[in-house]
């Protein structure tokens, strides 16, 4: 089992080509979820408020397919493998569907207007990048078994998500305007990131070649003798994931960890609209995520000396002081500061966001541990609930707050309780969130269960 442990499965180009998966997936996921709201406040005039409220019901729906659609990859057996044909053949209808979602018509009614984009929201977020994007994430427990791969593929896969990140908060806003703005502007947009996000699926799930199923299937009893895994049906996996506590503590980490980007990215597009007057400097903000990839770089070594445990611990505590700065800069519009302290949480946040698949990797070998059956699939599925849940609370609870502070978005001067509001959900919202994430790190000991688990056996 140790040589097993220690086999290498991946060359550093196959790495790249998986981390490319997220560089294509976050012109997706970032374009959907920092700009979705200021496109229909902005441009088409809905309500921030029933917009906020839709995207919430869209993500109710969201939590079951995500469990079903990891239960099928659970079912799935082809040449391809479980989880590869998964993410290619979803990447088409995803980008045709968020394609249509940026074009709301103007002549529907405003009744229309909601229905359709509430469809269509749906369509994208809970149907096909759900498909999507949890194939991709059970990629990473397919492709190697050996775990320091797997936290390393976490620092890959990151890296790229933050480069795709910067790249969309930067030129986003700038490419709508140059293409017209207004709801022609959005369109072209969206079909540009749609191709690009496209290309760069397919490179990730056509290169990545994963590991023969039977190796999966197998394991000594304590007889030594050989022991395939049990099959479920979809009902007792489900009940096997929910009862299995840090199961439900990696899924808080995942919505923790996406309501503060949902909060950030949604928020930081008013706030430097607004508050600093300067959209432009948004992209300026969204370089400090850059900075990551030095943590990221870092993390499979620190990883390695300290464990995920103290090193996620540490970083989140360090995380949560560097929130206060930003607060505080942040109801003092003192940009520099925003900037600096912007740059040094990325640092922090990074050993975290590079371990959370290598995370999920263990917790479904937890299940495997003292269950004896293969999750992987439905395992992960709590990246992607997660991952759109907690986004889908970030907008909607920026929406929520905007509204009742009586936002408008087709108005030309905001009022003081709307600047209020906006700094309040931009600087003091996600400091409580991340105090949240580090009970949360602290409570998540599953690799030590795991080591005890093996060591018993």
């Amino acid at each position: 089992m140790e040589n097993e442990a220690n086999k290498k499965y991946l060359s550093v180009p196959k790495k790249i080509a998986y981390g490319s998966g997220d560089f294509g997936s976050n012109f997706f996921y970032m374009l959907v979820s920092s700009f979705m709201m200021l496109y229909l406040t902005d441009s088409v005039g809905l309500n921030a408020g029933v917009v906020g409220t839709l995207m919430m019901v869209s993500k109710l729906l969201d939590g079951v397919t995500d469990v079903f659609f990891g239960s099928l990859i659970d079912k799935t057996h082809s040449k391809m493998g479980k989880a590869r044909p998964w993410m290619f053949f979803s990447a088409i209808p995803l980008a045709i569907s968020t394609i249509l979602l940026f074009c709301i018509p103007e002549s529907l009614g405003i009744t229309a207007q909601y229905a359709y984009f509430f469809v269509f929201y749906t369509l994208s977020n809970a149907v096909f990048y759900t498909a999507n994007n949890i194939a991709y994430a059970t990629m990473s427990a397919r492709i190697t078994k050996n775990d320091a791969e797997r936290v390393s593929l976490g620092s890959f896969r990151y890296a790229f998500a933050v480069v795709a990140s910067i790249i969309v908060s930067a030129m986003t806003v700038i490419l709508v305007d140059n293409f017209g703005g207004g709801a022609a502007g959005w369109r072209m947009v969206a079909i540009i990131y749609m191709i690009i996000m496209f290309a760069f699926s397919s490179i990730a799930s056509l290169v990545c070649k994963e590991i023969p199923e039977e190796e999966f299937e197998v394991k000594m009893s304590s007889n030594g003798e050989i022991k395939r895994a049990e099959k479920k049906s979809f009902l007792e996996l489900l009940k096997i994931i929910i009862t299995n506590k840090y199961y439900l503590i990696m899924l808080a980490i995942y919505i923790l960890s996406y309501i503060n980007t949902g909060i950030g990215t949604t928020s930081g597009t008013y706030y430097f609209k607004y508050i600093m007057e300067n959209p432009a400097l948004l992209g300026v903000v969204s370089m400090s995520s850059m900075v990551m990839i030095v943590g990221l770089i870092f993390n499979p070594s620190l990883v390695k000396k300290y464990g995920m445990y103290k090193v996620n611990l540490v970083s989140y505590i360090i995380t949560a002081v560097l929130s206060v700065g930003v607060m505080i800069a942040s109801y003092m519009v003192n940009f520099t500061g925003i900037v600096v302290l912007m740059f040094l949480k990325a640092v922090t946040m990074a050993p975290l966001m590079g371990s959370l698949n290598a995370l999920v990797a263990e917790v479904a070998k937890n299940v495997y541990l003292k269950k004896n059956v293969q999750v992987e699939g439905m395992m992960f599925s709590c990246s992607s609930l997660g991952m759109k849940l907690g986004s889908g609370i970030g907008s909607a609870a920026v929406g929520w707050i905007l509204a009742a502070a009586g936002y408008v978005g087709t108005s030309d001067i905001m009022s003081a309780g709307v600047i209020s509001a906006i700094k309040f959900i931009y600087g003091a919202l996600p400091l409580i969130v991340t105090v949240l994430l580090v009970v949360m790190c602290w409570l998540q000991k599953v690799v030590e269960e795991n080591q005890k688990l093996v060591n018993e056996k």
